[in-house]
C-alpha cells in the first residue's frame, strides 16, 4: 500500500519535549487524524533515524510504545498501521452532544452556586472558629499510632470506633435509639440519601419531599427515577393530607422535623407520631434529616423522631458538615435494627470503607470531649449572631418584619412580597449570598423570601448585609414590602 510519509521526515524541534516524545505524538496524531491509512507500512527504523538525525533506539522505542498501545503491528517485514475505527467528524461548529438521561431534566435548578466565604450563605458553619489545635491533636494521635492495617480497606459500614462514639453521642444529645452496628458512615448526607433510594426503592416508586424543601433530597429521589410528590409544609412541618396517602402512597418520605429546611418549622409530637403510624400502615420508610439538630437556641434540644417509638420505620441521617466543616465529608445514617442485617450484604457491595484515618480522628475528637466543647461554643456564637440578625432586620425594616425559623439552626427566613430571585441576584453581585426562598419550591404558589445564613457571617458582615438589603428594597418598592 502506497502512503505519503513525508510528514515523518520533517525535522524535529528543539523544544521542551524530548525527541522521542515529539516523534511519538507526531505518528499517533497522524494515525488518529486519518493521515496514515490502516495497513500502510512505515519506513524502516534505520532509514527514519538517519533522516531525522536521531539514534535508531529513539525510533525503536516509539514504535514499541505505539505497538503496545495498539496503533502498530510489527512483524519481520516491518511495522504497519493498525486498522482503527475513527469517529466521523461532526459538520456542526461544535462537537455533537450525545444524548443524556431524561432524569437530568429533573435535576436542573435555578440555584446560584456561590463560595462558602460569602456572607449570609445558609448552611455554612463558622469556619474561622474551627478548633484546629484540637483537631490536629486527634489527627496526630492517629498518625503516630497508625498500624499498617489502617492503610487498607476497612469495614464498608465505617470504623467501629467512630460508630460507637456516634451512637453514644446520639443517644445522649438527640434521643436516638441505636447500637453501633446500626450506623453506616457515609461521605455526607447526600450519599446517605442516595443509598436510601438505592436500597429501599425501585424505579417508579413514589417519594415524598417537603415543599419548600432541601434540593439535595429532591435530586436524590429524581436520580433514582422515583415519582416525586411535593408535600406542603406549614407551621408544624410536613403536612400530608388524606388524599396524599390515598392517591400517592409513598415508599419513602423525606423530612427534616427538628428544624425544617428552609422554613425552620418544628414538627409537633402529634404529627410525628401520626406520620410514623401512617408510614407503618403503608409500609413506607421515613428519612429523617437531622442536619442541624445540635443547635437549639431556646430551652432543651428537640429530640429526634427516630427515638420516639419502638421499631419506628425511620432512617436517621446526620453529618459533621454543620458542626465541624463541610470538607470533612463524614456523615452517617442510623438504620432500624431489623433492617441492618438485611442491608449489610448490599452495603458491602456498594461501599468500601474509605477515609479511615479521618474517621479514627473523628472518634478521638468526640471521645476527648473536644467535640462537645466545640458544640457548646458554637451554640453561644450562633445564638448571638441570630439575635444580631433579628435585631438589625427589625431596626432597619420595621418591628413587624416577617421572619421564619428562630429557635434553632444557622439561618432565618425573611419573608417578602416581591421577587426574591431578583433581590438575591442583586445581593450576590454586592458580595452577599442569601438564597431565594422560592427556589426551594416545586409547586405554586411559591412564597417569596430570603434564606439568610448567619453561621459563617460575622456581626460586622450581618450589619452590612442587612443595610444592603434595606437599600435594595428601598430602591425597588420600599422597605414596607418586607413587612405587613
Amino acid at each position: 500500500m502506497t502512503q505519503d510519509f513525508s510528514l515523518l521526515f520533517a525535522p524535529l524541534s528543539a523544544d521542551n519535549t524530548t525527541l522521542q516524545q515529539q516523534l511519538y505524538q507526531r505518528v499517533k496524531r497522524a494515525i488518529l487524524d486519518g493521515r496514515f491509512a490502516a495497513g500502510a507500512r512505515l519506513p524502516a527504523t534505520r532509514q527514519l533515524a538517519k533522516e531525522l538525525q536521531v539514534s535508531r533506539n529513539t525510533v525503536i522505542n516509539v514504535w514499541t510504545q505505539l505497538q503496545a498501545e495498539g496503533y502498530l503491528i510489527s512483524d519481520r517485514q516491518g511495522s504497519r498501521i493498525t486498522p482503527v475505527a475513527l469517529p466521523r467528524a461532526s459538520t456542526a461548529s461544535t462537537p455533537a452532544m450525545l444524548p443524556l438521561a431524561q432524569r437530568l431534566n429533573n435535576l436542573h435548578s435555578g440555584h446560584r452556586l456561590s463560595r462558602d466565604d460569602l456572607p449570609l450563605r445558609a448552611g455554612v458553619p463558622a469556619l474561622s472558629h474551627f478548633p484546629f489545635a484540637a483537631w490536629r491533636r486527634a489527627l496526630n494521635s492517629v498518625l503516630s499510632q497508625t498500624p499498617q492495617r489502617l492503610l487498607g480497606y476497612g469495614d464498608p459500614l465505617g470504623e467501629s470506633d467512630l460508630r460507637e462514639a456516634i451512637a453514644q453521642h446520639l443517644g445522649m444529645t438527640r434521643g436516638v435509639r441505636c447500637l453501633a452496628d446500626q450506623i453506616v458512615i457515609t461521605e455526607g448526607t447526600q450519599q446517605a440519601l442516595s443509598l436510601c433510594v438505592t436500597l429501599l426503592t425501585n424505579p417508579g416508586d413514589t417519594g415524598w419531599v417537603e415543599d419548600p424543601g432541601y434540593r439535595g433530597a429532591k435530586a436524590a429521589l429524581h436520580a433514582g427515577d422515583l415519582s416525586v410528590v411535593p408535600i406542603a409544609v406549614d407551621a408544624q412541618g410536613l403536612a400530608p393530607l388524606d388524599r396524599h396517602w390515598q392517591r400517592s402512597p409513598p415508599k419513602v418520605i423525606y423530612t427534616s422535623p427538628t428544624h425544617q429546611y428552609p422554613t425552620g418549622a418544628v414538627m409537633s409530637a402529634a404529627r410525628r407520631l401520626a406520620l410514623i403510624a401512617r408510614a407503618q400502615q403503608h409500609q413506607a420508610w421515613i428519612i429523617e434529616d437531622d442536619y442541624d439538630g445540635d443547635y437549639h437556641h431556646r430551652g432543651e434540644p428537640i429530640a429526634a423522631m427516630q427515638g420516639m417509638t419502638d421499631n419506628a420505620p425511620v432512617i436517621y441521617l446526620g453529618s459533621f458538615s454543620k458542626t465541624l466543616f463541610p470538607a470533612l465529608r463524614i456523615g452517617f445514617m442510623v438504620l432500624p435494627a431489623h433492617l441492618t442485617a438485611r442491608l449489610r450484604p448490599a452495603l458491602h457491595e456498594l461501599l468500601r470503607g474509605g477515609n479511615r484515618l479521618e474517621q479514627q480522628a473523628m472518634a478521638r475528637f468526640i471521645r476527648s470531649g473536644d467535640f462537645s466543647r466545640h458544640l457548646s461554643k458554637m451554640r453561644r456564637l450562633y445564638r448571638q449572631r441570630q439575635a444580631t440578625l433579628r435585631t438589625e432586620l427589625q431596626r432597619l425594616l420595621g418591628e413587624h418584619v416577617q421572619l421564619l425559623g428562630g429557635d434553632s439552626g444557622m439561618h432565618l427566613v425573611l419573608q417578602l412580597s416581591q421577587s426574591d430571585e431578583a433581590l438575591a441576584a442583586a445581593l450576590w453581585r454586592a458580595g452577599f449570598a442569601p438564597a431565594a426562598l422560592s427556589t426551594f419550591y416545586l409547586c405554586e404558589p411559591k412564597q417569596q423570601g430570603l434564606v439568610l445564613g448567619y453561621g459563617n457571617t460575622s456581626t460586622t458582615q450581618i450589619v452590612a448585609g442587612v443595610k444592603q438589603i434595606q437599600r435594595l428594597l428601598d430602591h425597588t418598592s420600599g422597605a414596607g414590602n418586607a413587612s405587613e
